[in-house]
């Protein structure tokens, strides 16, 4: 994003050409492999006339959206000005919803404790495996018969640290906010004050440089939308209990995230990457809801309890290995299947729940919130059209664009309905996803159009086009 920007936004207060216009002939050009992505939006006066009810799921809002949001000067021809493209394949590539640090992982003390432990599990595994090595034959079998006359004994210690586990894990299981699913949390809110802190001010000294000022248009819009959002939604304790702050980072990243303690980071190149503001809106709705639901202390009690565990699996491992090789190669075993069958689902399964709890945050905002499934199928077609290696979803902490739109367009009926009972007005326009499918049709048309000339035979084993189906 330029810095400049101030200089080419309206900030009149007008809302209306915030959004691309609902005709044909308003499209992005897409640059790469010779293609041109069609992509639109329909237009959207929907925040203008934003209001909501008193009762039910709705919070009565002190002053519709649409008034308060600068808006983007648009050409006669209906075109997105440069500097706030609808889309840019350069710097998609890495988005994520959320950081890798969202917030510190785990409380100061067991930050620092953790490698100690593990050190000891391997020191205590290894000098039982050397204590049993240097054993005698005899004493050997000794010890191997009186471990069969005990064993039930043994079974007993085992069975009974067990129920330990089993004991603390069920009594530590508490309701999440708004879905009410079980949950286990070790550590409260409280333990992560001072870390979000800490974490804040990290933050703030790596983007001193980079932060745009309160009178930047960028930064007006997003608090915005943020304020929205928090005002729509304040019958929920967790929403009016933090003090939502923003931060407008000048970095070409599409990234946003939102610390356990209400302050918001968002990057300029999220800003250029989505094609409207219900777009947007969702996205900061989803990082709202991750603060909400107290996903990273939630996160922090598993890990923590899932490493304790863990602690006993080391032990075993470097005392049975009859060499240290071998050792290591069962400690990485051992990690990566923690990681794999445990850590990278549960994360997905928090991004799932943040889709699910966001997209009800932005339909008591008035959002059209069909448009959150539209974001993640631009994000999958750009990746298709750059020519990205298309991962498996279980190597990632993140559901894939695919699916995580398939999830939405689930999701998107029940919102649709509490838009409805907040008694906001009718939303215009053919659906963003109808429009999005026709825009993927003309693509592959044009791609064939310019394939035709250039190929008097074509494989029909071979695709004309690595495109995502629509």
């Amino acid at each position: 994003v330029n810095r400049d920007r101030c200089q080419r936004l309206d900030l009149s207060g007008n809302a209306r050409n915030w959004f691309l216009p609902g005709n044909s002939d308003s499209y992005r050009n897409f640059t790469g492999k010779g293609l041109r992505c069609l992509l639109d939006v329909p237009n959207a006066e929907v925040y203008r006339n934003a209001h909501h009810s008193s009762g039910g799921f709705c919070s009565q809002s002190s002053q519709p959206l649409g008034e308060k949001i600068p808006s983007v000067q648009i050409s006669s021809a209906g075109q997105l000005p440069h500097h706030f493209p609808a889309w840019n394949l350069q710097i998609i590539r890495s988005f994520h919803t959320s950081p890798s640090l969202q917030a510190a992982p785990v409380p100061l003390f067991w930050i620092i404790v953790k490698p100690a432990q593990k050190l000891l599990a391997i020191i205590l595994g290894r000098s039982i495996r050397k204590w049993w090595k240097a054993l005698p034959p005899n004493k050997r079998e000794l010890f191997k018969e009186s471990a069969r006359r005990n064993k039930w004994k043994i079974l007993l210690g085992v069975s009974s640290l067990g129920v330990v586990f089993v004991m603390f894990y069920f009594t530590h299981l508490e309701e999440t906010p708004i879905t009410g699913r079980a949950r286990l949390m070790v550590f409260g809110k409280e333990h992560f004050r001072e870390l979000s802190q800490m974490e804040y001010d990290m933050w703030m000294d790596l983007f001193k440089s980079q932060m745009l000022p309160e009178t930047d248009a960028g930064y007006q819009l997003v608090e915005t939308i943020v304020g929205h959002l928090s005002e729509s939604n304040k019958d929920i304790p967790q929403v009016s209990a933090l003090k939502w702050v923003i931060h407008v980072v000048d970095e070409p990243a599409v990234n946003a995230f939102v610390l356990p303690n209400g302050q918001v980071f968002v990057f300029t190149g999220l800003l250029d990457a989505v094609s409207d503001i219900h777009q947007l809106s969702f996205i900061l709705g989803h990082e709202i809801a991750h603060a909400v639901l107290e996903h990273a202390a939630e996160k922090a009690s598993l890990v923590h309890f899932l490493d304790f565990l863990s602690l006993i699996f080391l032990t075993m491992i470097w005392a049975i290995c009859p060499r240290d090789s071998l050792a290591v190669v069962g400690q990485w075993i051992q990690s990566k299947l923690q990681e794999f069958m445990f850590d990278r689902p549960y994360s997905r399964t928090l991004e799932a729940e943040a889709d699910k709890v966001g997209l009800q945050f932005a339909a008591k905002a008035c959002v059209d919130v069909r448009a959150s499934s539209v974001f993640w199928q631009q994000m999958e077609l750009a990746e298709a059209i750059e020519g990205q290696p298309k991962l498996p979803e279980w190597l990632s902490t993140h559901p894939s664009h695919e699916n995580r739109a398939e999830h939405l367009d689930r999701l998107i009926p029940e919102a649709l309905k509490i838009r409805e009972s907040c008694n906001c007005p009718s939303l215009p326009g053919p659906d963003p996803r109808l429009i999005f499918r026709l825009n993927m049709q003309r693509l592959l048309k044009l791609a064939e159009g310019q394939e035709a000339p250039n190929s008097t035979k074509q494989d029909p084993s071979k695709p004309k086009l690595d495109l995502p189906h629509t």
